[in-house]
């Protein structure tokens, strides 16, 4: 099997993958037509309504992700997951059954996306760490790249099928759908062989145990630096369903299915983006603010192509720049994280990251409703361009690295750190006590 499949010869993994395709399938199916149902039959092309909709759904994410990290550090896994998958598919079919009804109103959307992302917090930190139980440890950078291949693999396909469902029996079949689909990822968890996992020490239940991540957070400034990079490309710019869809629908005249497609031709390079960082043995925070960098200029090409067929090829590149972005953070601070307060971490990033879109996604809307879909991709060109190109900066300051560029030798991006002194920073900057030699060396590694 290549490297970049490597993590399918595991049996747990290999059910896991295959429910995760159906699963998130028929969840891409359900965000295309909940943008649609709204923008088009509950409102006259609203982006602000669109803009609360996605808001509502990643709100919890602020109240509740810390509270889902610990449990995700106490708590049976995969059992939680079950749990949460089964919330998700009720929620699903109660829409579907009241948009087919003929009774659904813009509050009634309002309601089923806030309860969905109050079950998404809990699911998040639990998914993430998950991923370590099914691989040895020195797979999980390869498990974490196809856990994004497959996401944006079902990105690729839900959006497209979606927008031809929709246009073909209404958006309430496509909830329905999407219901039904959770149930592939509850059966493949109750088929999992509990003897091969590869179980991750739990905490232990006493106070403070939130305190403890922040605090360990606060003495990783490779951790904070991907946060900062990750929080404000995501509230400005990782707002694509919202942009989307005012593109498609207001600058260029199209219906639900060409609406649909861009969200498969950007899945393209996410695609191609998750199967290069599949490959990766151990990503680095670099490659998060360089990603970044090439997010900002891709969407500001995108911004100003003239056509629908020149803005969905500029998807691609798009796609490419933001799933490294992600791959590279998530991977990144998992591998460099004490598996005890894996959880409790993640959370904090699900925070910073999903956390950030009910603040950005209504700002997003207003901009698209009162400057056009244009300025509203510009914006977020404009702030990741700022925040990669100041991390860098402040990078080379306190990391006190050079780099270089070769045009004979590979690598041609030459790094290089004085011996020794990443991580001796790193121990320095501990004024808690966090870090260890161990954690101190991740900082240099990483970095």
């Amino acid at each position: 099997m290549s490297a970049t499949f490597s993590s399918l010869k595991y049996y747990n993994y290999r059910l896991w993958f295959g429910s995760a395709l159906v699963a998130n399938v028929g969840t891409w199916m359900q965000r295309i037509a909940q943008d649609w149902l709204v923008l088009t039959v509950l409102t006259a092309n609203s982006g602000v309504a669109v803009g609360v909709i996605t808001a509502l759904q990643f709100a919890p994410v602020l109240a509740l992700s810390a509270w889902a990290g610990v449990l995700a550090d106490r708590l049976p896994r995969r059992k939680m997951l079950m749990a949460t998958q089964g919330a998700s598919g009720v929620l699903a079919l109660g829409l579907g059954a009241l948009v087919l009804s003929g009774h659904v109103e813009l509050w009634h959307v309002y309601g089923f996306a806030l309860a969905l992302g109050c079950v998404s917090a809990l699911d998040g930190p639990v998914r993430q760490t998950f991923v370590a139980e099914m691989v040895p440890s020195d797979k999980l950078s390869n498990a974490v790249g196809l856990n994004s291949a497959s996401f944006n693999a079902a990105r690729l396909i839900g959006p497209g099928v979606a927008g031809l469902l929709i246009a073909a029996v209404g958006t309430g079949w496509v909830f329905i759908i999407n219901g039904i689909s959770f149930g592939a990822t509850i059966f493949a968890l109750s088929r999992m062989r509990t003897r091969e996992m590869h179980k991750l020490p739990s905490a232990s239940r006493e106070k403070g145990q939130i305190r403890e991540g922040i605090r360990y957070v606060r003495g990783r400034s490779d951790i904070i630096v991907i946060m900062v990079v990750l929080s404000v490309v995501s509230t400005f710019g990782l707002n694509f369903q919202l942009t989307s869809a005012m593109m498609a629908r207001v600058e260029f005249g199209m219906g639900a299915g060409e609406y649909g497609m861009l969200g498969s031709i950007l899945a393209i390079g996410s695609l191609t983006g998750a199967l290069m960082a599949a490959r990766r043995e151990r990503p680095r925070v670099r490659l998060v603010i360089g990603s970044a960098f090439g997010f900002a200029v891709a969407t500001g090409v995108m911004a100003l192509m003239p056509s629908y067929t020149t803005f969905a090829l500029a998807c691609i590149p798009v796609g490419f720049a933001s799933l490294t972005m992600m791959t590279a953070a998530n991977t990144t601070i998992q591998m460099t994280t004490d598996p005890v307060m894996r959880g409790r971490v993640m959370s904090l990033y699900m925070i910073v990251f999903l956390g950030a879109t009910p603040v950005g996604a209504p700002i997003v809307g207003w901009i698209a409703e009162a400057y056009g879909p244009r300025w509203a991709i510009g914006i977020g060109s404009i702030t990741a361009l700022l925040v990669s190109v100041g991390a860098a900066i402040w990078a080379m300051r306190n990391w006190k690295f050079t780099v270089s560029y070769r045009v004979t030798q590979r690598p041609h991006l030459l790094v290089t750190y004085p011996v020794g002194g990443a991580a001796r920073r790193a121990s320095r900057s501990d004024t808690r006590g966090q870090l260890g030699v161990d954690d101190a060396q991740d900082v240099a590694e990483a970095a």
